[in-house]
């Protein structure tokens, strides 16, 4: 029997392996089974992550509950990850419930604001074996309740970076280098120089936030150039709701749960299992 694990030595892994985690945000339980699904299939560590929002919605101790029976059924890295929080108060409500992973989102936060924050919860989080991650930079687009617009979407400076890291002594740093959370407005063009220059000069794993939508080969070169764990949303919830929308729209007198779901759950497997591929996570465990 496994147990929930903190981040840090699967991305170690990756960084060497040259691949990257994936990190899926669920929302329900169909959707923590259709990206356990898939790991289990493809060999593939896997990071479970959910908003603040999400947790609300479910419960700290619902979600820790289903997480445990994910890691209980393999022998795979499981790790269950709080994504985008702002509250230090709220990420030790967690620790506590059993996450084993905590994003401080502190990039709304002056530079020395964000790393006297961030510095906070990696010193709590790290007494408990918690793996902390946090974000330089701001992606444009909405995020659970954090909105950011074009104007102020701020890519990440490397000499900041190397400052941040030091600083605060964080495991992984989310890099804005021109990803959006949620959906395009035309195609993305990443700053694939920008993230070889924060590369050379940080050590720890690097995260790319706002995957969703992005072609396939843009995100393998970004893991190319150093990226280690890739987070995905949006991506796995417009198939499901899609193909729950249509299962309506051929049963329009459906009520049962365990039916309308089906076909939302087979979506999204192939959509992750998809993802997996891409990333290059599959068949390293």
């Amino acid at each position: 029997m496994n147990k929930l694990v903190s981040m840090n030595e699967m991305l170690k892994k990756a960084q060497e392996g040259h691949y990257a985690v994936p990190m899926f945000d669920i929302h329900n339980m169909e959707s923590m089974q259709m990206i356990a699904e898939a790991a289990y299939q493809l060999r593939s560590p896997l990071i479970i992550a959910a908003t603040p929002s999400t947790v609300k919605y479910a419960g700290p101790e619902y979600l820790v509950a289903m997480a445990k029976v994910v890691a209980s059924k393999t022998d795979l890295p499981i790790a269950l990850h709080m994504d985008h929080f702002t509250d230090f108060e709220y990420i030790k409500e967690c620790v506590q419930a059993g996450f084993s992973s905590a994003m401080i989102d502190a990039s709304h936060l002056p530079f020395e604001e964000n790393i006297a924050l961030t510095k906070e919860v990696v010193n709590y989080c790290h007494r408990y074996d918690v793996s902390v991650e946090s974000e330089l930079g701001k992606l444009v687009g909405i995020e659970d309740d954090i909105e950011v617009s074009e104007e102020d979407a701020i890519y990440t400076n490397p000499s900041d970076a190397v400052k941040f890291v030091a600083g605060t002594g964080v495991d992984c740093l989310a890099v804005a280098i021109g990803t959006a959370h949620g959906l395009y407005k035309g195609t993305p063009k990443l700053d694939f120089e920008r993230l070889q220059e924060i590369r050379k000069v940080v050590s720890i794993p690097l995260v790319l936030h706002g995957a969703s939508d992005v072609p396939d080969e843009l995100i393998k070169k970004a893991i190319d150039l150093g990226i280690c764990k890739v987070n995905v949303s949006t991506d796995l919830k417009i198939p499901f709701a899609a193909a729950v929308r249509d299962y309506f729209l051929a049963n329009p007198s459906a009520n049962d749960p365990r039916k309308y779901m089906e076909p939302g759950k087979a979506a999204m497997l192939k959509a992750t299992k998809h993802k997996i591929e891409v990333f290059g996570s599959n068949n390293k465990y």
